[in-house]
This record gives C-alpha cells, sequence and structure tokens, in this order.
C-alpha cells in the first residue's frame, strides 16, 4: 500500500521495458509481489494497459503480442461494468491491432496463432459479441469508440 500511495507502482512498471533482462525480471517479479493487494490490482492493470498500448501503436510489435498467451478472462475486461478508463484503453488496443494488421497487410506471411493467443481471443466471436454490447454504453466517450470499432471486427 506504501508503494503504491507514493506513487511507486508506474516507476516499477516502466522498468519492464529497460534494456537490461535482470532490471525486466525484478520489475516484473516486483508486480506480482504488488498484485497481491486488492487496491494495488487496479493500478497495476491500469499500467499493463499503458504498456500494451504503447507496443500496439508499432506496427513491428504486432506479431509478437498477438502471440502472446492471455487467460480468457482478460475480456472481461470488455464488459460494461469496467471502468470507463480502462474500458477505453482496451478498446483502443483492439483498434490499434486492427490497424496494425490492416497496415502489414494482414501479417504478409500468415504466422499460426496458437490457442489462448491474444489473436484468438481478440479474433473470437466472445470478444465480438462484447464489443457489440458496448454500443449502448452510458457513456458517450465509450459509445464513440465502440462504433469506429465496430466495422472492424
Amino acid at each position: 500500500a506504501i508503494i503504491r500511495e507514493l506513487g511507486g507502482i508506474p516507476i516499477v512498471a516502466n522498468k519492464i521495458n529497460h534494456s537490461n533482462q535482470s532490471i525486466k525480471e525484478k520489475a516484473l517479479n516486483a508486480l506480482n509481489n504488488l498484485s497481491v493487494n486488492v487496491e494495488n490490482q487496479i493500478k497495476i492493470k491500469v499500467q499493463v494497459l499503458k504498456l500494451l498500448l504503447n507496443l500496439s501503436e508499432n506496427p513491428a510489435m504486432t506479431e509478437g503480442l498477438l502471440r502472446a498467451q492471455v487467460d480468457s478472462s482478460f475480456l472481461s475486461l470488455y464488459d460494461s461494468h469496467v471502468a470507463k478508463e480502462i474500458l477505453l484503453r482496451v478498446l483502443t488496443l483492439f483498434q490499434n491491432i486492427k490497424n496494425c494488421l490492416k497496415i502489414e497487410g494482414h501479417l504478409a506471411v500468415q504466422p499460426t496463432f496458437t490457442e489462448g493467443s491474444l489473436f484468438f481471443l481478440l479474433h473470437g466471436e466472445e470478444c465480438a459479441q462484447k464489443i457489440r454490447a458496448l454500443v449502448d454504453h452510458h457513456d458517450a466517450e465509450v459509445k464513440e469508440k465502440v462504433v469506429t470499432i465496430i466495422p472492424k471486427i
């Protein structure tokens, strides 16, 4: 709690991008330990989404992101009860990846993505249904984002 209150979570999360593998590993271990605290989990989810958004803006990172193994619970981030800040970030993540796939010509050589990968989650019907359901979201900004994404589903 003290680390969170002093603004330490973003500092630790930023070390995940460090060039030194040992520092990356220690940052991931620290975030794992910090995630035991329920209040820290929200902050860590936001920091992880910021990192994913940064990566998703780079077409060269698209294939690596799509190969990442992701628990199916990731799709719960697309539920209407999720905080607006998080919801807008995961919608933007989806949009960025779709845009990068378009730029890359759907990845010139079609790689094979395994079941459980981010590709399978984002291109599955469950994800499409969750995004379509957000058209009725109470927040205008979320609705607007969804309307721009729906043609890409």
